[in-house]
């Protein structure tokens, strides 16, 4: 069963467009149809009186003649100043039986209103070409045949204050769509303004529109600048903080390339180099993307080079896949080369070879990455993309493995051009399979 809401338009202008065509039409066709019956029937059944105590009249005068020959002569005197067309007796095609089409609402009030008012009328056919109402009415004398123009029985058809209705109703219409419009349009500048600062971008916008369109624009403007405001202070502060580690650190290194080398000076060795790739993978977490403005790139481009320099490290890495139709996109470069190569490491971390597939689709770029290792349990999946979160003991920096920044900066990345990152199970080498998903 196909749901209403699919029946319905998603954009705000199209829903907007019902709620305001909507109740304008069914008023339209309410009001419409109240006229028309008032009309119709009300007024067509005023005239069809009116007619039919002429008829009564004339029948009057016509039955109380000594003859049928001096009853015509006398009822066709009064026949003529009423406009009655008189036939005694009727011609062969007089109705025999009432005649009405289905749709003529005034042709059966015309037929019931003639038999309420006139006992002995026997038929009445309103079916006419030529806008003529043929009856049938009984006389002492036989049947009498009356033709009576319909203009005169039946209410004229409102076509002038139909059009004059519906033209009226477009032109209201496109009025109120055109104000409709100004009030929509900032609630749209307000939606694209949030969703740029999603992406990591700011764009100019300035609060409009109706007055609760306007205190939702301030908020978010506010909001904007307290979160920018809090990236700012958190960048200055921890880079601060990771810079300053850089210079005991390095006095460290320094000291103990002077010390006479034995097991316990490589273990510390060991300890500090891996302190400074921590405190360099900090910095990056913290730099992340804010100051990096996109740009034109070749995604390919961009894929190949890190595959080159990833086998320059000694990793096997396949040949890039392409699949879909390739375009340029809108980047941040080095933010996407810099996740890119953080999932091509962890998949050469943790296992022998990797591969690399870029997908265009529609409305997005894929950067898939797959390996032939452990892989990482489902329930697990989730909490692996948080910060400095280790899930099992390979991955312990102490035995080679990262400190748990690498899949949060790439998510990071992923969420700054609107997309996220993905894991899952490989289907061809059995091990992890990370997508990265860009919106463009």
């Amino acid at each position: 069963m196909i749901s209403m809401k699919h029946l319905f338009p998603s954009g705000i202008y199209g829903r907007a467009a019902i709620i305001l065509v909507l109740p304008i039409v069914i008023i339209q066709l309410v009001v419409s149809m109240a006229f028309i019956q008032r009309h119709y029937d009300g007024v067509t059944r005023q005239l069809t009186g009116g007619v039919a105590l002429d008829l009564a009249y004339m029948l009057q005068v016509f039955d109380a003649a000594p003859d049928p020959d001096s009853g015509l002569q006398q009822a066709q005197k009064i026949a003529d100043a009423l406009q009655i067309g008189l036939r005694f007796p009727p011609a062969p095609d007089a109705p025999q039986s009432d005649q009405s089409t289905a749709l003529d609402f005034s042709g059966y009030a015309i037929i019931e209103t003639l038999h309420a008012e006139i006992p002995a009328m026997r038929a009445a056919d309103v079916t006419a070409g030529d806008r003529m109402v043929r009856t049938r009415i009984a006389t002492r004398f036989g049947d009498l045949q009356a033709d009576i123009a319909r203009r005169r029985m039946s209410a004229t058809n409102p076509h002038q204050l139909l059009v004059l209705m519906a033209l009226t109703s477009v032109l209201m219409t496109v009025i109120a769509f055109f104000f409709l419009r100004r009030q929509l349009r900032p609630i749209a500048k307000l939606a694209d303004a949030a969703a740029a600062f999603g992406r990591g971008e700011r764009i100019s916008y300035r609060p409009r529109g109706a007055s609760e369109v306007r205190a939702a624009g301030r908020a978010f403007v506010d909001m904007r600048d307290r979160i920018e405001r809090q990236i700012e202070q958190r960048m200055l502060m921890l880079s601060g903080v990771s810079h300053d580690l850089r210079t005991p650190l390095t006095r460290m290194r320094l000291a103990l390339s002077l010390m006479p080398e034995d097991e316990d000076t490589r273990d510390l060795q060991a300890d500090v180099i891996q302190m400074q790739r921590l405190v360099d993978e900090f910095l990056a977490f913290v730099r992340g993307d804010a100051t990096e403005g996109e740009e034109e790139c070749d995604p390919i481009e961009i894929a190949e080079e890190v595959i080159a320099g990833a086998r320059r490290g000694g990793g096997e890495v396949l040949a890039l896949v392409v699949a879909g139709q390739p375009r340029m996109a809108r980047l941040r470069r080095h933010g996407v080369q810099r996740a890119l190569e953080n999932l091509l490491g962890n998949a050469l971390r943790h296992g022998t070879k990797a591969a690399v597939t870029l997908r265009f689709g529609p409305q997005e770029l894929v950067f898939s990455v797959e390996d032939n290792g452990p892989g990482i349990p489902e329930a697990d999946r989730e909490r692996a993309m948080q910060p400095f979160t280790r899930l099992a003991r390979e991955r312990d920096p102490n035995r080679g493995g990262g400190v748990g920044l690498g899949l949060s900066i790439t998510a990071d990345i992923a969420a700054g051009h609107g997309g996220a990152l993905w894991l899952g199970t490989g289907r061809k080498m059995g091990g992890l399979n990370a997508e990265l998903r860009l919106q463009r």
